[in-house]
């Protein structure tokens, strides 16, 4: 079998686990499922915390926010300066 730079092989434990270390970085769980030629697929998922879950149902506001990382990412921002004069308001 030819692998590819991004293949590994992964050999089982005793019991049939298989560690995947570093290629689990950054993953809070996977979505597993059997094709029909038995191969085994896991779906990485990063899960996010339910408290930040309106962002991603706000089509909105998760369209203001990629459009400010955008502009970030092209040097398209301006500064406002400091904001330490606000520190001691209350909200």
């Amino acid at each position: 079998m030819e692998t590819h730079p991004t293949e590994h092989i992964l050999r089982p434990d005793s019991k049939g686990r298989i560690a995947l270390g570093a290629l689990a970085k950054g993953v809070s769980s996977f979505h597993v499922f059997v094709d029909s030629e038995q191969r085994i697929v896991l779906e990485p998922f990063a899960e996010i915390p339910a408290r930040e879950k309106w962002l991603f149902e706000n089509k909105k506001a998760l369209a203001a926010v990629e459009r400010g990382l955008k502009e970030s990412r092209n040097k398209k921002t301006k500064s406002l300066g400091s904001f330490a004069r606000y520190a001691k308001d209350k909200v």
